[in-house]
C-alpha cells in the first residue's frame, strides 16, 4: 500500500466518465441537470437553480459523491425471481458493495417468521399486513426511525403519525453522528445549527476543520478550503489521521487546480491522539488568555462565565496540555498566533469531535475558542458542523426526534387540533437496548441501515432479532435487511428524490430549504415515501382524529409545517412561488443568542493526562473510505488513502516497527465487544497509539458506550488489543 500524493483531479473525471458510461449519457444528463437536491451531503446544491449550482451561484458544484449516489439509483429493478432464488443464508454471502448494486427495490418483499427467503406480495397485502400489526400492537411497545435522506414532507408526517398512534418513540440518524453538535450548541448558544450562511464562509481568513475528512465525505467544500488559502488565507486542519486530500487536493472544476500536481488546503495539520481534541482547544486558549489576545469587549457584553472560564485555563500546566493533546507546545501556539492575527474566522467539525464519550463538551470547547476572539454572533465567522445526509438537518427540524421542543408540541396542538402524547420517546440507542430486553414489539424504520449504523454489532443483531415485525422502507438492499431478522419483516421500495411524483424540500447544513422537482420516471411499482405512510396512518388512525389521507398531497403538509415549525412560514407557499429560502432565526450576525441572557456561556471541562496504553493496545477510530457514504458501500477500495480493500487496520510506522508488524501482514484485533479476524495491518500517518479501520465493519469492536447528554456512540475512541493473526 503506498499513500497517493495526487488525490482527485483525473481520477474523479475518470470516474464521472465511468458512471457516464455505465448508465448511458441521456441518464447521466438528465439526472444531473435536474432541479432536485444533492443525494448525499448535506453541504446543499441544486434545486430550483439547477442540478449543479448552490445558493451562491457557484456553478458546476458536483463532485464525486454526488456521482457515486446516482450510480445506484440508476440501476435496473431486481427481478421479481431474485427472492426465489437467493436466500438469506446466500446474500449474506455478499459483499455491502455487492448488496447495493444487486439492484433497485422494485417490490414489496416479505419474510415469515424463522424463513430464510422473502417472496414478493403486493402493495395491498403488505399494506394490511403493516396496518393489522399496528393495530394489535401497544403504541409504547413501537419505535419510528428516520435515515437523513427523506424529504421533509415524509419525515413530518412519519412523527405525526407516530404520536397520533401514541408514541414519542420517534428517532433518527442524528443520534449516531452530529446529536452532541445539537447538544453542546443548545448548552453554550441556545441554537444547535450553523451560525453562518454559505456566504459567509467565501470572506473567511481562516478556517479551523476539526475532526473532519471533507475530501472525502464532503468535496465541495473543500473548494471553499482552497478559495479561502488564494485569499491569502489559512486552513487548520485538526485530526489524528494525516489526510492526504486535507493536504493537497486536484478539485476537478475548477482548472487552475485541476491542472497542478494539487492545490495546497492545510497550511497547518495538527495531530491530537484520539480524544486530545479538548486538550488541543484548551492550549490555544491558553496561549490566548495569558498574552491578552482575547476580544475582551465581546467578552464583556456578550458572553457570561467567563471569569471562572479564565481562572481554569490559567490554572491548567503546559506540561498536561501537551500530555493530554500529544501535541508540542510550540504547534499550539503557532495555532493561536494564526487565530490571532485572522479577522473572519469560522470553525467546522464532523464526527472526529461527536463520536465521543465526551462530544458535547468537545462542542462546547470550540464554541469558547470561537467566542475568546468573538467569532461568533457577527458576519464572515461562526461555527458550521459539517453533517452528513442530505437532509438530517431538516429530519430534526420539522420533528423527528423523542421529545419536541415546547413550541412545537403547543403548535402541533393547537393548530391541528390533536392531543399529543407527553410521555418522552426514546432515543436510538435506547430504541435497540429496549429491543434487546424483548420490549419492543414493532419497528418501523424509514431509510437507512440500523443494524449497520450501530455500534457493537453481535449486540445490535441480537437486539433487531428479537423485534416481532420490521417495515424498511429502502431503496437498495444492505445489510439491515439480512441480519436480525428471524423474525417477520417486510420491505417497501420507494422513490429516491429525483423520481418522487410530487415535489419535496431538504436542508442544508447553511439552514438553507430547498425544493425538488423529482419526476424522473425510473420504476413502475415502487411508491414515495409520503404516500406509504399517509396510506398506513390513514388505515391504523381515525380519520375523525386526523384524516392522513389528505397528507397524500404534499401542499397539505408543508402547510401544517409553516403552521408549526418555527422559521418555515414560507414553506406553504414554496410549490407556487419556488422561492427557496434560509430559516428566520438560524444565522447570527449580531451578537445576540437564545439563551436565557441573550449571551453565549463559557463552559470548562476538566483534562486529564492520556496514559500510554499497553503493548499492543491501541486507541480506534472508525472512519469512513472515499468509496463509501455513510453506511453505504460503493467501491471496495479507498483511491484517497491508497487501499485496496476494507478489511484493514491502518497504523503509525513507528508502532509498527515497535510491534514487530510489517506491512500486509495478518493481524486479529479485539475489543470488549468482539474481535475480528485475518485484517491486514498497513502504515499510514497517524498519531502514535492510535489505529484507524473501516466503519461499519470495525462496528464490532464499538461497544455501546455513549455521550450521556447527546446519547452518541463513542466510534472515534475504542481501546483494541491487536496480535499477529495465528
Amino acid at each position: 500500500m503506498k499513500t497517493p500524493t495526487y488525490i482527485g483531479g483525473w481520477k474523479s473525471v475518470f470516474y464521472s466518465l465511468h458512471v457516464m458510461k455505465e448508465v448511458g449519457l441521456g441518464n447521466f444528463t438528465r439526472t444531473l441537470t435536474s432541479k432536485n437536491t444533492c443525494k448525499t451531503c448535506a453541504y446543499g446544491m441544486g434545486g430550483q437553480k439547477g442540478g449543479m449550482v448552490n445558493e451562491a451561484g457557484d456553478k458546476i458544484e458536483i463532485c464525486k459523491k454526488s456521482l457515486q449516489a446516482q450510480l445506484t439509483d440508476l440501476q435496473e429493478p431486481i427481478a421479481s425471481d431474485f427472492w426465489k432464488l437467493n436466500s438469506i443464508p446466500d446474500l449474506l454471502k455478499w459483499r455491502p458493495r455487492e448488496l447495493e448494486r444487486a439492484g433497485r427495490l422494485a417490490d414489496p418483499v416479505f419474510k415469515e417468521k424463522n424463513e430464510t427467503k422473502y417472496k414478493v406480495i403486493s402493495w395491498e397485502e403488505a399494506f394490511f399486513k403493516i396496518s393489522k400489526r399496528f393495530k394489535e400492537t401497544d403504541p409504547e411497545r413501537a419505535f419510528f426511525y428516520s435515515s437523513g435522506r427523506s424529504s421533509n414532507e415524509a419525515a413530518f408526517l412519519l412523527h405525526l403519525f407516530a404520536r397520533i398512534y401514541g408514541t414519542n418513540n420517534v428517532n433518527n440518524c442524528s443520534y449516531y453522528c452530529h446529536q452532541a453538535s445539537g447538544v453542546g450548541m443548545g448548552a453554550t448558544l441556545g441554537t444547535g445549527t450553523a451560525t453562518i450562511q454559505l456566504e459567509d464562509l467565501k470572506q473567511t481568513d481562516l478556517i479551523f476543520v476539526i475532526g473532519a475528512n471533507p475530501a472525502s465525505n464532503h468535496p465541495r467544500f473543500v473548494t471553499e478550503l482552497l478559495q479561502c488559502r488564494r485569499r491569502g488565507g489559512k486552513v487548520i486542519v485538526i485530526n489524528p489521521a494525516k489526510e492526504p486530500g486535507l493536504v493537497k487536493f486536484a478539485i476537478p472544476s475548477d482548472v487552475r487546480s485541476f491542472l497542478s500536481s494539487g492545490s495546497e488546503i492545510a497550511s497547518q495539520y495538527l495531530q491530537p491522539t484520539i480524544g486530545g481534541d479538548i486538550a488541543l482547544i484548551y492550549g490555544i486558549a491558553k496561549y490566548l488568555i495569558e498574552n491578552n489576545l482575547t476580544d475582551q469587549v465581546f467578552i464583556q457584553n456578550h458572553c457570561q462565565n467567563q471569569n471562572e472560564f479564565f481562572e481554569k485555563i490559567g490554572n491548567l500546566s503546559w506540561e498536561l496540555v501537551v500530555e493530554a493533546s500529544g501535541v508540542e507546545k510550540a504547534e499550539i501556539e503557532i495555532a493561536a498566533k494564526t487565530y490571532y492575527k485572522a479577522q473572519n474566522v469560522v470553525f467546522t467539525w464532523a464526527m472526529g469531535i461527536t463520536h465521543h464519550k465526551h462530544g458535547v463538551e468537545n462542542v462546547e470547547a470550540i464554541v469558547a475558542l470561537a467566542m475568546l476572539r468573538g467569532m461568533i454572533g457577527r458576519k464572515n465567522a461562526g461555527l458550521l458542523p459539517l453533517r452528513g445526509h442530505s437532509n438530517v438537518q431538516g429530519i430534526g427540524s420539522v420533528g423527528v426526534t423523542p421529545v419536541l421542543k415546547q413550541q412545537i408540541f403547543d403548535n402541533i396542538q393547537k393548530e391541528l387540533k390533536i392531543m399529543l402524547p407527553e410521555k418522552p420517546g426514546w432515543d436510538t440507542m435506547e430504541c435497540m437496548r429496549m429491543a434487546y430486553d424483548d420490549k419492543v414489539d414493532l419497528a418501523f424504520i424509514l431509510g437507512g441501515n440500523l443494524y449497520g449504523s450501530n455500534p457493537n454489532l453481535n449486540f445490535a443483531e441480537k437486539a433487531l432479532n428479537n423485534i416481532p415485525f420490521k417495515v424498511f422502507l429502502s431503496t437498495t438492499l444492505n445489510e439491515g435487511h439480512l441480519k436480525g431478522v428471524d423474525q417477520e419483516c417486510l420491505i417497501l421500495p420507494v422513490l429516491v428524490r429525483d423520481e418522487e411524483k410530487q415535489r419535496t424540500t431538504q436542508e442544508s447544513m447553511f439552514n438553507f430549504v430547498r425544493l425538488s422537482d423529482g419526476g424522473i420516471n425510473r420504476l413502475a411499482n415502487a411508491k414515495g415515501e409520503v404516500e406509504i405512510i399517509a396510506e398506513i396512518a390513514g388505515q391504523v388512525v381515525d380519520k375523525q382524529i386526523l384524516d392522513f389521507k389528505t397528507f397524500k398531497n404534499h401542499d397539505s403538509i408543508r402547510k401544517a409545517i409553516s403552521q408549526v415549525i418555527p422559521g418555515f412560514e414560507k414553506l406553504a407557499e414554496i410549490n407556487s412561488t419556488e422561492e427557496e429560502f434560509q430559516i428566520k432565526g438560524r444565522t447570527f450576525h449580531t451578537p445576540f443568542f437564545p439563551t436565557p441572557s441573550g449571551k453565549g456561556i463559557f463552559k470548562f471541562h476538566k483534562i486529564n493526562a492520556v496514559g500510554k496504553p499497553e503493548k499492543g493496545s491501541f486507541k480506534l477510530m472508525s472512519v469512513r473510505s472515499e468509496g463509501q457514504f455513510n453506511s453505504i458501500v460503493y467501491d471496495e477500495d479507498d483511491a484517497w488513502r491508497g487501499v485496496k480493500h476494507r478489511e484493514v487496520i491502518l497504523m503509525n510506522e513507528h508502532d509498527m516497527q515497535e510491534n514487530k508488524l510489517s506491512p500486509g501482514q495478518k493481524i486479529s484485533i479485539s475489543s470488549y465487544s468482539g474481535k475480528l479476524n485475518n485484517y491486514e495491518v498497513y502504515p499510514f500517518n497517524i498519531a502514535r497509539g492510535c489505529v484507524l479501520g473501516y466503519y461499519p465493519e470495525t462496528n464490532v469492536l464499538v461497544n455501546s458506550d455513549l455521550d450521556p447528554r447527546s446519547k452518541t456512540p463513542a466510534f472515534k475512541n475504542t481501546l483494541v488489543k491487536i496480535i499477529k493473526a495465528d
